[in-house]
């Protein structure tokens, strides 16, 4: 029998954390404190059952995506395949790409129904589902590797604008990626499509064939991995100026596609330093951090 779902408060006494074997979540919730407790009690009780779902149809997910192929039972797990849908027919991807997202929108959606909140976040390790009511925003901090945080970036959400998902892929993070991007943060209506759209994307920031990658088979690393006998990024070497600019010219062009497509708001995607914004006049604005400075404020890192 595998250890329960760890369920407490943070030190700060705002903030819940929730972690099951690979799932780690850091939520919280504004309003009212009673709505609050409401909803860090729905919460927990939607959390414990999460993980054996999404096991018990591990085999289906780790599957490459196609157009009308079977679809799993778990709310979830739907999600995570609808989430990764309109890319199958342009590039590899399994269900698997959109699960921290998909998971963050299923307990936000626990929260969200158990009671009226002014503003709350699920921060699913960097991908994030959000609820803001009328009137309300959160800034955002985009960070380029997640176990030593630094900014290069930071977006400003409001309830006006369609976002509320965020999420962040590349090579540094706690998933493979093909690509060499440090970091692939992207913005969408949903917390799931932003986490497979950013996957799609941090892939393509990439110098194929360069010397200076060094990638092994996902299978030799996780022989459980859905990606299989597929090359993923262990490490980058020296990269030259015109080497960083080619890689994100090609995370650029996959960026504009899904933005045309609707899949995506914004896109921030980040390389040894270098930023390249992609995003419509009407869409959240993604700031880049100039190197060195951290602003001042509160903010939540995706």
């Amino acid at each position: 029998m595998r250890e329960r779902a760890q369920i407490s408060l943070l030190p700060d006494g705002r903030r819940l954390h929730l972690h099951d074997g690979p799932i780690d979540l850091i939520v919280e919730a504004f309003g009212a404190t009673t709505g609050i407790n409401v909803a860090y009690q729905a919460a927990a009780e939607r959390f414990v059952t999460v993980l054996d779902e999404l096991c018990s149809e591990l085999p289906l997910l780790r599957q490459p995506a196609r157009k009308h192929g079977p679809l799993p039972v778990g709310v979830i797990a739907r999600r995570m395949v609808a989430a990764v849908a309109p890319h199958c027919d342009r590039v590899f991807i399994t269900p698997m790409a959109a699960v921290a997202g998909a998971v963050a929108e299923e307990i936000l959606g626990a929260m969200t129904s158990a009671t009226n909140l002014s503003r709350a976040y699920v921060n699913n390790g960097g991908d994030i589902a959000f609820d803001l009511a009328p009137g309300e925003h959160f800034v955002v901090g985009m960070v380029e590797r997640p176990e030593r945080p630094s900014l290069f970036g930071t977006a400003t959400l409001n309830s006006a604008q369609p976002v509320r998902g965020i999420a962040t892929s590349g090579w540094c993070g706690r998933s493979f990626s093909l690509g060499i991007a440090d970091a692939v943060t992207v913005l969408a209506d949903r917390a799931a499509m932003a986490d497979a759209a950013a996957t799609v994307i941090a892939n393509a920031v990439d110098l194929p064939g360069h010397p200076g990658v060094t990638r092994v088979p996902a299978r030799d690393l996780a022989p459980d991995s859905d990606l299989g006998d597929l090359l993923v990024t262990q490490a980058v070497g020296q990269l030259s100026a015109s080497a960083i600019m080619s890689a994100l010219d090609a995370g650029v062009v996959a960026a504009h596609e899904l933005l045309s497509d609707g899949l995506i708001c914004s896109a921030a995607l980040h390389v040894r330093g270098e930023t390249r914004i992609v995003r419509t006049a009407s869409e959240p604005e993604l700031v880049a951090v100039p190197e060195g400075s951290q602003p001042g404020r509160s903010l939540i890192h995706a």
